[in-house]
C-alpha cells in the first residue's frame, strides 16, 4: 500500500488543520474551510488561524454557505502546478497547469491539491504515447484532462454539471492547451454508450462524489453505482496497454475496496496492480487523509 502526497506544488499549500477545519494556502491567499476528516485538535491557535487568513467559508447547510473575508483579495484568481514525471526530480520544462480558482457557495475553490499525483502519473504514462486515447469521468475542472493533453493525448472529459466543464475549459486555455472533447453527460450513461460503441482508452480516471447527481437527476450513491461503474468502465480499457486510476473520498472506504474491484482485471490482462492514500502533510506536521485509490496498469 502507497501512501501518496505532491511533492512539488509550490502553489498550494496546507498550513494546519484541525476542530473540522483546514487553512491552506493556495497562491498568495489562505483559506479557511470545512475538512470532515480533520477530526484532532488544531496545532495553530485560533489566533494564528485568523491572523493568516484571507477568508473563511461559513456553511449556511450541508452544501452551502457564504465567505467571510478577513484580509482584501479577489474573488477569482490564478495558480499554476508544473508537471514531474514520476521518478524524476525536475520538473517538466513548459508543461505548466494552470487553474482559475474561485470562492464558490459549496465551500470548494476549483481544485482538489491532493490529485497533483495523479496528474504526474497521467502524463508520465501517455508522453510517449501521442496517439493515445484518455477518458476522465466525474471530471470537476479538469485537471487530469489538462495533463493528459499536454501528454498529447486525445482527452474526453465528461461531467454532470455544465459550469463546471465550462470551468475546466477555461484552465485548458489558460494552460495554452485545446482540443479536448468536453461532455455533459451521466458518468455511467456515457459509460454505457462507449461500450456499446466499442470504443478503448489507454488512460482512464474517475473520482466519484459520494453523492451526485446528474445533468437529468439521475441519482449517484457511491457504495451503490461504484461496482456497476467499474464493472462498465474495465471494459472500456485497452486490454493491451492502459493505465487506469479509481479515487474513492468517502468516509469509511478502505483502500481493499478499490484493491477488490480492480483485481479480477489486473488477474486476467497481467497488469500492475496497486492500491493507497492520498494525504496532505500540513506545514504544522500533521497529514490529513484525503481517500484511497487503486490503479492497474500495462506498458504496451
Amino acid at each position: 500500500m502507497e501512501l501518496l502526497s505532491p511533492s512539488n506544488f509550490t502553489d498550494y499549500e496546507l498550513l494546519d488543520c484541525g476542530n473540522f477545519e483546514k487553512l491552506e494556502r493556495f497562491g498568495t491567499y489562505v483559506t479557511i474551510r470545512p475538512e470532515p476528516q480533520a477530526v484532532w485538535p488544531k496545532v495553530y491557535t485560533e489566533k494564528d488561524w485568523e491572523k493568516m487568513a484571507h477568508v473563511k467559508f461559513m456553511p449556511r447547510s450541508s452544501s452551502s454557505g457564504d465567505w467571510k473575508k478577513f484580509k482584501q483579495m479577489p474573488d477569482q484568481w490564478e495558480i499554476t502546478y508544473k508537471l514531474k514525471e514520476v521518478g524524476s526530480k525536475q520538473t517538466v520544462a513548459g508543461s505548466d497547469l494552470v487553474f482559475r480558482l474561485g470562492l464558490t457557495s459549496f465551500k470548494h475553490v476549483g481544485i482538489f491539491p491532493e490529485q497533483a499525483v495523479n496528474w504526474d502519473k497521467i502524463y508520465t504514462f501517455l508522453k510517449h504515447k501521442p496517439k493515445a486515447k484518455f477518458l476522465n469521468l466525474f471530471a470537476y475542472t479538469g485537471g487530469a484532462s489538462i495533463a493528459a493533453r499536454a501528454a498529447g493525448a486525445e482527452v474526453t472529459h465528461v461531467d454532470s454539471i455544465k459550469q463546471v466543464v465550462t470551468w475546466a475549459n477555461e484552465n485548458m486555455q489558460k494552460s495554452h492547451l485545446d482540443n479536448i472533447r468536453w461532455l455533459v453527460d451521466d458518468a455511467l450513461k456515457f459509460v454505457k454508450k462507449e461500450m456499446r460503441r466499442g470504443n478503448f482508452y489507454q488512460g482512464i480516471i474517475l473520482d466519484p462524489p459520494a453523492f451526485g447527481h446528474g445533468p437529468n437527476g439521475e441519482k449517484w450513491k457511491l457504495e451503490d453505482n461504484i461496482g456497476e461503474m467499474m464493472d462498465s468502465v474495465l471494459q472500456l480499457l485497452d486490454p493491451k496497454e492502459h493505465l487506469l486510476i479509481l479515487n474513492a473520498y468517502s468516509l469509511g472506504f478502505s483502500a481493499l475496496v478499490p484493491e477488490n474491484l480492480l483485481k479480477p482485471f489486473a488477474q486476467k490482462n497481467k497488469s500492475d496492480l496497486s492500491i493507497g492514500e492520498l494525504y496532505l502533510t500540513a506545514k504544522s506536521g500533521i497529514k490529513l487523509p484525503l481517500g484511497v485509490w487503486g490503479s492497474v496498469k500495462k506498458e504496451g
